[in-house]
């Protein structure tokens, strides 16, 4: 499979990005397809039984079709190519940037010469219709009224001869100056080029407020720094972050961006972390520590080995993540799609029997009826919803980003504001995951040396948290020793419960009690709220290490602040002891707990926590994001802590939390229910004022000025209650 992503510059039909994106999802080579409006990309995946360049050449020419004179371009493969440059290569032909970049010219000064013919038409129909009051002659009145049409509908009219010879009668602009041209014939003249005068204003106050909208997202999301410093020998040269290589050295001054992930080698300095993060305190940094891009170096300047490419680099992942998030459409995007579809040609069939019915059972006449029925002409075109709707979950993610919060998909944003079972697994999650040893218990006759020598040779082999804790404390006691790995025979971690291996002829067992039950050694269980190692040789007991585990700070305020913005069910599950998770159960106030848990048994818990919940509740699970990818994959919505460094937990959740802070779990469910608020303000807003405008045209009450508004005016309403997303401030 092969991803190319289109951008189509000159984009500003919401309706009409939508009808190439299901044009070329029906392409039966195209495996996926899916077009953000808002940075006006549309990412294409297409399948590799076909030429990927005879594929993207009619791609071209579909987008041609549907929206002529867009500004396309391609990136395959990460080349940025114009469509004269794809083109001449499928051909073989020398470039043809220079004819693309006059393309680019052209259309920028058609669009600027269009706005000065709409300011001069304005001026012109105002001049008009003040003339009229004082006796201008009639045949000029239709005149200037006529030239005042044609100047600020040019663009419209053309649209509309190009879309109804392909075919495509419910098109908007096709529609508009049906309702226009249909206003002059029945002779509402003024009313007629009023409306088309209003419409170009409104298209235009959209643009900008998309545009401006625009703006703000990319503004927040301006992480990705353009140059990179790289020491070369004696010499400082700037060059493009995507041509630094691993190994090389950058310098990175104060106030600047972080270019690449890297390893501090010189200098120290700190940093502000808050792009990536969301933490507004400023992080210190030294020789050996790692750097991500996109942070800022607040006071010193440092030297910086860089560890990932360019395209592998935290800030490229954020945006691709941010950018690409798009796809993974919500319930109510996908609404807005099929009703969308169904919308403009039901509106239209009622226009056309509101027209032509009530005539034929008698009352007003023709002209009053077809009258109102261009009033629903007007209205028939779903712009505000099909605009402001993608645009809301976009701004939502895009806020998240802001707050450390990455978020796969305006499907898992929707779909926070309906969790009400928040289920945690302990270690990492609510505690540190930082192990310490806090007490020792040996057995009777045993030497606390000899049980510290038996921990040490147990756990020498493994990486787990635990077992380097209790190797650290053997090397701060001076209990350390060469493991000499020909002596040792079985080796084997079982999970859930511990270690069993054979060193020099003796079996050393070191886990849990269930280890030891299932073993059936006698030992001295110890009830308390720590994890328990016991040591076992040859099948005798010599002792137990208490591990102490520390809570994650402001954890306790965190779960009570998620119970009060709604979460019903607060589920802790770990591996540990009944006793351990029943004490830290009952210390965080959590509503249950499963303890002595298997990898496996979380996803059963899970399951069945889920059968228990109505429809439209959701389950999220909060892990680590490595060790728990299969529970996190089965929950609603699985968040992973901690993804800073992380790119498996990057890749196995649907909400990343770049950070330790627990509490940006509430933050995210505070973005996600107010972008659902705006969401539905919207909605309301959108189809309650067309079905109003609807209602009192046909009771004779509406006029083409309420039609306009509801069409063109309530779209760039809706658009600026979108931008709301980005001012807001969650706690």
């Amino acid at each position: 499979m092969s991803r190319v992503e289109i951008m189509m510059g000159g984009l500003n039909c919401a309706h009409c990005a939508g009808v190439i994106e299901e044009k070329i999802k029906a392409r039966e080579e195209v495996d996926r397809a899916n077009l953000n409006f808002v940075n006006k990309k549309l990412a294409v995946d297409i399948n590799e039984a076909y030429k990927l360049g005879q594929v993207v050449d009619r791609l071209i020419d579909i987008i041609d079709d549907t929206e002529p004179g867009l500004d396309i371009s391609l990136k395959i493969d990460g080349d940025i190519l114009t469509v004269g440059d794809f083109r001449s290569r499928l051909d073989g032909h020398e470039s043809q940037v220079a004819i693309d970049n006059m393309r680019k010219v052209e259309h920028a000064e058609q669009e600027e010469h269009s706005n000065k013919l709409l300011i001069f038409a304005i001026i012109l129909y105002v001049v008009t219709m003040i003339a009229a009051r004082f006796g201008l002659p009639y045949p000029l009145y239709l005149g200037l009224l006529g030239l005042a049409y044609v100047m600020s509908g040019k663009d419209v009219l053309l649209s509309a001869v190009r879309n109804l010879l392909k075919g495509n009668a419910l098109d908007e602009n096709f529609l508009m100056t049906v309702a226009t041209i249909g206003a002059a014939a029945i002779g509402e003249y003024p009313e007629a080029v009023g409306v088309m005068l209003f419409y170009g204003i409104g298209e235009a106050l959209e643009d900008l407020a998309v545009g401006r909208s625009r703006k703000n997202i990319e503004s927040l999301m301006d992480i990705a720094p353009e140059v990179a410093n790289l020491i070369d020998g004696d010499n400082i040269v700037e060059i493009d972050p995507q041509k630094v290589r691993i190994g090389d050295r950058i310098l990175v001054r104060v106030g600047e961006r972080i270019p690449l992930d890297g390893r501090i080698i010189k200098g120290a300095s700190r940093l502000d972390t808050s792009a990536i993060t969301g933490e507004s305190v400023l992080r210190s940094a030294r020789e050996g520590d790692e750097v991500l891009s996109g942070v800022i170096n607040k006071e010193a300047l440092i030297e910086v080995e860089v560890t990932k490419l360019y395209q592998d680099s935290t800030v490229v992942r954020i945006l691709d993540m941010v950018e690409n998030a798009s796809a993974n459409k919500s319930k109510t995007e996908n609404f807005i799609s099929v009703f969308a579809r169904y919308y403009t040609p039901i509106v239209v069939g009622l226009a056309l029997a509101i027209m032509f019915l009530p005539p034929l059972v008698g009352g007003q006449g023709l002209s009053t009826w077809i009258y109102r029925g261009l009033i629903f002409l007007v209205v028939s075109c779903p712009c505000a919803l099909v605009l402001s709707i993608p645009l809301t979950f976009f701004s939502g993610i895009g806020l998240a980003s802001t707050n450390g919060i990455l978020v796969k998909g305006s499907n898992y944003l929707d779909a926070l504001m309906s969790v009400k079972t928040l289920v945690f697994d302990k270690t990492g999650t609510l505690t540190q995951g930082v192990f310490n040893v806090a007490n020792i218990n040996v057995a009777d006759g045993i030497d606390e040396k000899d049980l510290m020598t038996y921990a040490y040779l147990a756990e020498s082999s493994s990486n787990h948290p635990i077992a380097k804790s209790i190797l650290a404390w053997c090397q701060d006691a001076g209990t350390t020793m060469d493991v000499d790995k020909n002596l040792m025979g079985l080796y084997r971690e079982i999970p859930a419960q511990g270690i069993k291996l054979v060193y020099k002829g003796q079996e050393i067992l070191a886990g849990n009690s269930r280890l030891m039950e299932e073993e059936n050694i006698s030992y001295q269980e110890i009830k308390n709220s720590s994890t328990k190692v016991y040591i076992a040789v040859d099948y005798e007991y010599k002792g137990c290490v208490e591990i102490a585990d520390r809570l994650r700070p402001g954890i306790k305020n965190t779960l009570a602040d998620l119970k009060k913005i709604g979460i019903e069910k607060l589920v802790m599950l770990t591996g540990d002891s009944d006793d351990v998770a029943r004490e830290l159960s009952v210390d965080l106030g959590m509503t249950s707990y499963h303890a002595n848990l298997l990898p496996n048994q979380k996803v059963e818990i899970v399951e069945d926590l889920m059968k228990g919940m109505d429809k439209d509740s959701k389950l999220a699970f909060i892990g680590d994001g490595i060790n728990d990818a299969p529970v996190i994959a089965r929950a609603d919505v699985g968040f992973s802590m901690g993804g800073i460094g992380s790119d498996a937990a990057i890749e196995a959740s649907d909400v990343v939390i770049m950070t330790d802070e627990i509490s940006k779990i509430a933050t995210a469910i505070r973005i996600s229910s107010m972008t659902k608020k705006i969401v539905w303000q919207n909605i309301v807003l959108a189809i309650g004022v067309k079905v109003l405008v609807m209602v009192l045209s046909t009771l004779g009450i509406a006029n083409m000025w309420m039609a306009i508004f509801a069409d063109v005016g309530v779209a760039v309403l809706a658009v600026l209650n979108s931008l709301r997303v980005l001012a807001y401030k969650p706690k």
